[in-house]
């Protein structure tokens, strides 16, 4: 078979955007089968994943294997053109195991044993875990390799969103290997560490345990390193039953699915390992703004995969099991929130799960099946009208979104950032990073995310919010961007501490000290109701701000707005750097968004970077480019009905309807074209 893996295509055998979701019919008597198969074609399904969670009924006992019901679930599917997304079962592993193997069940810091009656309860170290998985993957890879509904596998599910981490015996043994080759000696980690502060010091390698409860705060790079070694150590899993994949079925792409901005799993370390990127969303129906959080991660899977294809693997067509109340989409949201994926490079709309399950904890959550069944439900007429559309949009495959600005995000800072005895606990990186994202995503600018080692060139704009954790060639890069004509816009603690959560003495912020033209000498973090105005030397506009005041000297930065008031007042705000052919902005505190929009849109205008479409709030614009066509998304995140008139004559590829005036019902969406 050939597989198109460099396009992120899944294959030749599926040119088509994917549609459907996650099957389980072992939770249902067989005759329940063929009534799936037809409700499939009527919804205009195509692809299924299929025995995630099956590893009980697989293999009941112990070397004891039981595939003849999975091979009429697949025979089926293929019998009417219905192709598979094979899950190796791995995520959930049956009693017997943690019966025969104790030692396989994770452990929390506290101490606590998880025990079965959930799921995703081993330790990633467990050699017993590791090896029954094995001997699984293999089974299953040797016995559908070539089976021609197989176009993807499916390893694991949501890998750490359960346990990210094991503090057991095993697990500190796996952490020791992982420091050795990391640091070589004893001596090196020390230095590392920092461990002469409190008489941390360590002689021996079997001395050293994983961050577990202690009398008070822990040792800041220990704790980063664990966080390092867990995302390293899950993704060792998913890399052993790859590689069992790669030897049987070269040419079937494998994926796992990411969970939106998952804080345990570096995701710029897995989607390396990736064939194709595919995500999770649940976007919250009673929080007006989570489209704009939905938007963001959609953003971050995309540039993970490097601008290639990635699948929406799992969404809710209703409503969700988990939070406290769980609200009910309303009529159209669903198809919205897809086409949103859509819009933002995905090539697969996927749902958990295809048929409502009678029992278990997941039972009140959504599917494309309702409990109530297909008649007379808005639910299956949402499902089936998608169905129908996405089977009709061929030509967006290949298209891609092209963004021109791009906001630097690490893992490793992340981790650091948040770590506790810093100046302030109320900075967060997903708060700080969505107070950029989201005026550019009001005004229609699309942004990129690019890990701190990426290629920066492509880009006429890089915003860095609170890049705490930084290596020292990060500004020697950052200076040639700007040198060579980009625009670079940072925030406060930034540049503070290098890898191993050490800090650069002599001024902060470090290595970016010569881009931006300025040093800081002190700082004060806010109390949590604090705010002081600030003022703009040039225009007279005036914005509050929060949360941070730097203490700052200039080095050839100029002055763009003040602090004003009390002991602040006439202190640099917001400053700017001339550096070669670009320039570079700096934010000595957080200004609060209409200050955000303010600079953000001056940014830009300055980089000669328009938006998409000028739209009414809450209306999306987005564009997806191929072979010199442009297909516009709009997407109407509003209860209300939106017109929008356009300068030139656009066809809907939707509704078929043509014309300059264009009008978005409720949640309405719109693809146009010239």
């Amino acid at each position: 078979m050939s597989v198109e893996i460099e396009k992120g295509l899944i294959s030749a055998n599926l040119p088509h955007i994917f549609y459907g979701g996650d099957y389980n019919p072992d939770q249902w008597p067989e005759e329940i089968w063929q009534e799936d198969v037809k409700l499939m074609r009527e919804a205009g399904v195509n692809l299924v994943s299929v025995a995630i969670f099956s590893w009980s009924r697989l293999e009941p006992r112990p070397g004891e294997y039981d595939f003849e019901w999975l091979d009429r679930v697949l025979d089926l599917l293929h019998e009417n053109n219905i192709k598979v997304d094979l899950a190796t079962a791995t995520a959930s592993p049956p009693p017997w195991l943690a019966k025969l193997y104790p030692e396989s069940l994770p452990v929390t810091s506290e101490g606590t044993k998880l025990w079965p009656g959930s799921r995703q309860q081993f330790c990633p170290s467990s050699p017993a875990y590791r090896e029954k998985a094995q001997m699984l993957v293999r089974q299953i890879a040797q016995r559908y390799k070539n089976h021609p509904a197989l176009v993807m596998w499916h390893i694991n599910n949501e890998y750490g969103c359960h346990v990210a981490s094991c503090y057991c015996d095993i697990s500190a043994q796996s952490f020791r290997l992982w420091l050795k080759n990391r640091f070589g000696t004893i001596e090196a980690l020390n230095e590392a560490w920092g461990t002469s502060f409190w008489s941390q010091r360590y002689g021996e390698w079997d001395e050293i345990n994983p961050p577990r409860s202690a009398p008070t705060f822990r040792n800041p790079t220990q704790q980063l390193d664990f966080k390092r070694f867990s995302s390293d150590e899950l993704l060792s899993c998913f890399e052993m039953e790859r590689d069992i994949l790669r030897q049987e079925t070269p040419n079937i792409p494998i994926t796992t699915n990411f969970m939106n901005f998952f804080k345990p799993m570096d995701y710029w370390k897995w989607a390396k390992q990736q064939d194709v990127i595919s995500n999770d969303a649940y976007p919250d129906p009673s929080d007006p703004s989570s489209y704009l959080e939905t938007a963001m991660a959609y953003d971050l899977m995309r540039s993970l995969g490097n601008g290639k294809p990635w699948v929406l693997m799992e969404q809710t067509t209703s409503r969700v099991n988990w939070r406290g109340q769980n609200a009910l989409k309303k009529p159209g949201q669903m198809r919205m929130w897809s086409y949103q994926a859509v819009a933002r490079g995905a090539n697969g709309v996927m749902f958990f799960q295809w048929r409502a399950s009678k029992a278990g904890s997941e039972k009140f959550h959504g599917a494309l099946v309702p409990h109530v069944g297909t008649e007379n439900s808005y639910i299956w007429r949402e499902v089936s009208q998608l169905g129908r559309e996405l089977g009709q949009l061929d030509a967006l495959l290949d298209a891609q979104v092209k963004p021109e600005v791009a906001i630097l995000f690490d893992w490793e800072s992340w981790w650091s950032l948040e770590l506790e005895t810093h100046p302030s606990s109320l900075i967060k990186q997903l708060p700080q990073t969505r107070s950029y994202y989201e005026p550019l995503l009001r005004q229609n600018i699309a942004v990129d995310f690019v890990h701190p080692d990426s290629d920066f060139s492509k880009y006429k704009i890089m915003l860095v919010p609170q890049l705490y954790l930084a290596k020292e060639d990060l500004g020697p890069r950052l200076e040639k961007f700007v040198s060579d004509g980009g625009t670079l816009v940072m925030s406060f603690f930034s540049g503070i501490a290098n890898q191993n959560d050490h800090i650069y003495l002599g001024g902060y912020p470090g290595p970016f000290r010569k881009v931006l033209g300025l040093w800081i000498e002190d700082f004060e973090a806010f109390q949590p109701d604090q705010t002081s105005p600030i003022a703009v030397d040039e225009g007279g506009q005036a914005f509050s701000s929060g949360l941070w005041a730097d203490f700052l000297h200039l080095e050839g930065a100029e002055v763009l707005a003040q602090f004003k008031g009390d002991y602040l007042a006439q202190r640099p705000a917001i400053l700017r750097h001339k550096f070669g052919q670009g320039q570079s902005y700096y934010l000595a505190t957080q200004p609060d968004a209409e200050g955000m929009s303010w600079l953000l849109e001056k940014v830009c205008r300055e980089a000669n970077l328009a938006p998409s479409l000028t739209t009414p709030a809450g209306v999306e614009a987005i564009v997806r480019e191929k072979d010199g066509a442009a297909f516009l998304f709009l997407i109407n995140h509003n209860a209300e009905i939106v017109e929008l008139k356009l300068k030139q004559n656009y066809r809907d590829l939707l509704s078929g309807n043509g014309g300059s005036q264009i009008r978005l019902e409720p949640y309405g969406v719109a693809i146009l074209v010239r």
